[in-house]
């Protein structure tokens, strides 16, 4: 099976699953992952961001397979961008 193939078949949920895993190195069961799991379930994540996800995260893997990492500046505008809930003036208290 390619890894095309193996990305396009992952469920949300099993990505999910996958992505924490190589966050915190172990498995749900508390098992932790060996060095090749924790190489094979990256590279299934990155792929797995780069082909399903629209990631705006700041370390992924392009549809091209090219490595897409963003700026400072970068992260900082999306954020002062996309994530304002509110803004208050003096007035306002």
């Amino acid at each position: 099976m390619n890894l095309d193939a193996m990305v396009q078949g992952l469920t949300p949920e099993t990505y999910e699953k996958l992505k924490s895993a190589v966050e915190i190195g172990k498995w749900e069961d508390g098992t932790s992952l060996t060095e090749e799991q924790r190489e094979s379930s990256l590279q299934l994540v990155l792929a797995y961001q780069a082909l399903v996800l629209d990631s705006n995260e700041p370390f992924t893997i392009a549809g091209d397979g090219q490595m897409v990492m963003k700026s400072k500046k970068e992260l900082r505008e999306e954020i002062n961008n996309n994530n304002e809930i509110a803004r208050f003036t003096n007035d306002d208290i």
